[in-house]
């Protein structure tokens, strides 16, 4: 899949996309006539981000595009041999320029999936010298997207299902990839829409969005439409000067809210009039330019109520500053009054939304029963994650040649687990979430109704678990570098992303201190660990 061929295949990494000790390790590999040993790596994260017990695995899409389409060019061989040694046989380089990923495989958690601490997200085997060069740019595809996922899934656990998510966080984003990426996995996460639009016609994203401030300041009042007329919503009847209709509304709301009629400012009145006749059944005023209370609010209703004798229906207001909440649940009282007053029931349910730097914290308070809100935008909150900025995804060799590979250490953590290996998820008779449990793929899979006996993480003896159902977590995606089934769409992830979600336990789902999710080993995987860490026999 040629990524000229493809437009979302143009965000894709590139194979330099990398750091260079891959490509000093493949002159070793090479050199040491190595290049096309059998090879499996795992890549995982050692502990879920945000002190949570959950992430949401993502990029994996991603991942298959950059595999399919790898390939060294020129321009790559000719700067590589620029920065290794200069007495590099040219060989090597011939070598790197027929690399491609035609025989690696894949199997992969789908993406929307529940991932756990040391559950692969990716096992990657194919020649030595491939997979190992593969290792940066699919931590890198991996680790962000899965972050931004996760972090999103939170923000959406508070919001709860009602509330609209809008990520707006493109010009806070590490960067363009990094504002495409945070744009695309916030809506695999929950989001509903993204304001960014390069994801709206690269990945699919629902896009969104009106108006800024600059909008609205830049009109004075004296500007005069070209044309001002609106035709009736129906296409019946002549067309209606909205700025004179607006003008004429503006006494009565002004009595009703006990305002003089001088008090809203022309220009943002001008400002909604403009945004009106352009988008007349879709108009949303921004209500906080000059004052919400003397301004914004009668200049948002005059505008409204002059669309409604025309047929039309105003969408919404938004909110950018001060109180939100407060003002949110004040604005709903005067819209209901409003609605009463001039006989027009639409206006009760116009859609409020609100923006200004909102985190957890604030869109908890956002979210409670009775806020008023409807639709919340996050930037800053969501794409940068500030509550941990990296997953700390690893990579790591567990077999070579068919045979497991440890990383031994003094520090425990770090320590990995051998060989090549399958993944399964144990549910209880009413589809709890008990454990997962990581086993040597050539050992039997767990069955349904069968007592299996497994060792939770640091225990001195096995435990034994009955599960009610087996779910095998990884998918064979690509094989010798063919695809085996067609990618899911973003919005059938995100769809398993909340199914996934709701399978959580409320324990395990609580953002604050939540019951940490069991990972735990087969008895035979748990020898092999034993026996590497012993080391050789004497």
């Amino acid at each position: 899949m040629a990524a000229e061929q493809d437009p979302e295949g143009r965000a894709a990494a590139r194979p330099l996309l990398t750091d260079l000790y891959q490509a000093t390790m493949a002159l070793g590999y090479w050199r040491a006539g190595r290049a096309r040993d059998a090879a499996e790596f795992e890549l995982f994260f050692r502990r879920c981000p945000f002190d949570g017990a959950f992430a949401l695995a993502a990029g994996l899409r991603d991942c298959v595009r950059f595999l399919r389409a790898f390939r060294l060019r020129d321009a790559d061989v000719q700067f590589l041999a620029s920065v290794l040694p200069p007495d590099t046989d040219p060989a090597f380089f011939e070598h790197l320029r027929a690399l491609d990923c035609s025989e690696v495989t894949v199997r992969a958690l789908p993406e929307g999936s529940l991932a756990f601490p040391g559950v692969p997200l990716l096992q990657v085997s194919g020649p030595l010298l491939v997979v190992q060069l593969l290792e940066t740019p699919l931590l890198c595809l991996v680790s962000y997207a899965s972050l931004v996922a996760t972090n999103a899934a939170r923000l959406r656990l508070i919001a709860g299902p009602e509330k609209r998510l809008l990520e707006m966080g493109l010009r806070r984003a590490q960067g363009p990839d990094g504002g495409l990426t945070a744009s695309t996995y916030s809506y695999l996460g929950g989001f509903d829409s993204s304001s960014n639009v390069l994801a709206g016609q690269l990945r699919g994203v629902p896009v969104a969005g009106t108006l800024a401030h600059s909008f609205v300041t830049s009109f004075s009042g004296s500007e005069v439409p070209p044309d001002p007329m609106l035709a009736p919503a129906a296409g019946e009847g002549p067309g209606v000067d909205l700025a004179a209709k607006a003008q004429v509304w503006l006494e009565p709301v002004c009595a009703h809210l006990g305002l003089g009629v001088q008090e809203p400012h022309p220009g943002e009145r001008a400002a909604f009039v403009a945004y009106a006749l352009a988008f007349p059944r879709a108009f949303q005023g921004l209500l906080d330019s000059y004052s919400v209370w003397r301004s914004g609010l009668p200049n948002f209703l005059a505008v409204a109520l002059a669309l409604g004798e025309l047929g039309y229906r105003a969408v919404g207001v938004r909110l950018d500053s001060g109180d939100l909440l407060q003002q949110a649940q004040e604005i709903r009282k005067v819209f209901r009054a409003a609605a009463a007053q001039f006989q027009v029931p639409w206006l009760e349910s116009v859609s409020i939304a609100v923006s200004n730097n909102i985190d957890e914290e604030a869109l908890a308070r956002l979210a409670q029963e009775g806020s008023e809100v409807n639709v919340i935008g996050i930037g800053t909150s969501v794409v940068t994650c500030p509550q941990q900025p990296s997953l700390g995804g690893v990579y790591k060799l567990v077999a070579v040649g068919g045979q497991p590979r440890m990383k031994l250490t003094e520090d425990p953590e770090k320590q990995t687990l051998p060989g090549s290996k399958a993944a399964f998820r144990l549910l209880g008779s009413d589809g709890s979430l008990l454990m997962d449990v990581l086993q040597l793929a050539e050992e039997p899979e767990p069955q349904a109704g069968q007592e299996l006996r497994v060792w939770p993480p640091g225990a001195q003896e096995p435990c034994t678990v009955r599960p009610a159902q087996v779910e095998p977590l990884l998918r064979l995606c690509l094989q010798q570098g063919q695809l085996c089934e067609p990618l899911p769409s973003l919005a059938e992830s995100r769809a398993l992303a909340q199914l996934s979600l709701s399978q959580l336990s409320p324990e395990h789902r609580r953002l604050r201190s939540p019951a940490q999710y069991q990972v735990v080993l087969s008895e035979r995987l748990q020898a092999l660990v034993n026996s590497l860490r012993a080391g050789p026999s004497p």
